[in-house]
């Protein structure tokens, strides 16, 4: 049995008051519960703050054991509506934006790439995480408009022979462009496939010249107070902060993504210049990187800074070791109605596995 808690309002009609915002947050909450496993036990939704304010009569609680890696993606709850006609025709029709679309790119298939179908263009570019820019997954495509992406410049420093600065048309000289589809894994539980276009970040490394105490490889992600959230509002510190061991950075796969769909980044994805590493959860792969700094010792990372006991240094796709509050034996691929099996290493495991001989992942160096 559903029970939509509604503080004094118990009917429907209550939606109608409720903001686009808000009426999004209703539907997304009630039709992911609608559809979840709940037995024969009475479920009662406590919906998510939708910005109706509490002097109307309607109160409304952040549901504590309802969390991003169980919502249902826009691009499925959209095509779900005949199961709750009713309730969709209270709360209105609702549709997505349309994909922004930037300078084309020229790109060489790459035979790296994965042969799955790419995950539809509007899901990539209005289903984000981007602290920075907010903390709901339609945030970063309404505000990453403030990022201003021209011109831009990389320092790449530390362990190295020949520091340098670089803009981006110095990065796009480093190495022809490759188009790379890669399958993309959020620890929240949800995946998606993306057809990046980039070089491979060892391209760069080996133009400076890492010296022998290069161990580790350092990111950090533009951060302007002024256009972004402060760290207080977003839950994390900024500027955002990444880091790799020096193998994983010089590993084949990983890429210095300049571009998706053909086309240069959109904001909401990282633009210009991201991190893509698709055998490991998807906050590895760093946003809008301003430096690059070759260290002799592991460097620190946001997320890691937050809770160290759920997000450590390596996070590599593992469906052996669990979130400490959700499993990661399986995920939702965007757009798919199921869930599916979560792959070891994202299933790039034949070309990485090795990289992590030894070493134990699920208790230690996860």
């Amino acid at each position: 049995m559903l029970l939509l808690k509604c503080g004094s309002l118990r009917r429907w009609s209550c939606a109608r008051r409720v903001t686009a915002v808000g009426q999004d947050a209703i539907l997304r909450a009630v039709v992911n519960r609608a559809f979840a496993p709940i037995g024969n036990r009475r479920q009662v939704i406590n919906l998510p703050h939708t910005g109706y304010h509490r002097s109307t009569g309607m109160l409304i609680r952040k549901s504590p054991d309802l969390r991003y890696s169980q919502v249902t993606p826009r691009t499925t709850y959209l095509n779900r509506r005949r199961f709750l006609a009713a309730g969709s025709a209270a709360i209105g029709a609702m549709a997505l934006p349309a994909a922004t679309t930037g300078p084309k790119l020229s790109a060489s298939k790459s035979p790296l790439s994965t042969s799955e179908p790419p995950t539809p263009l509007d899901a990539i570019t209005h289903y984000n995480n981007f602290y920075e820019f907010g903390t709901d997954k339609e945030d970063p495509s309404k505000n990453a408009y403030k990022l201003r992406t021209s011109p831009w410049s990389v320092k790449v420093e530390g362990a190295v022979s020949k520091p340098t600065v670089l803009d981006l048309d110095a990065i796009f000289k480093i190495a022809p462009l490759e188009e790379r589809i890669y399958r993309h894994r959020c620890v929240e539980r949800w995946s998606m496939v993306i057809p990046w276009i980039g070089l491979p970040l060892n391209a760069l490394l080996k133009q400076v010249e890492p010296t022998s105490k290069a161990k580790f490889v350092a990111f950090e992600s533009v951060y302007d107070s002024k256009t972004m959230l402060s760290s207080r509002f977003a839950g994390i510190e900024f500027p955002y902060i990444e880091g790799l061991r020096m193998d994983e950075a010089m590993h084949p796969l990983t890429l210095l993504a300049v571009g998706l769909y053909g086309e240069a980044l959109p904001n909401q994805d990282g633009a210009p210049f991201r991190l893509v590493v698709p055998w490991k959860y998807g906050y590895k792969s760093i946003k809008s990187i301003v430096k690059i700094k070759l260290v002799e010792k592991e460097p620190p990372t946001t997320w890691n800074l937050s809770a160290s006991n759920e997000y450590g240094f390596y996070s590599n796709v593992n469906p052996e070791r669990d979130h400490p509050r959700w499993s990661q034996a399986k995920e939702r691929r965007i757009g798919e109605f199921r869930m599916r099996d979560t792959a070891k290493f994202n299933g790039y495991g034949d070309q990485v596995a090795n990289l992590y001989t030894g070493m134990d992942l699920i208790h230690k160096y996860y």
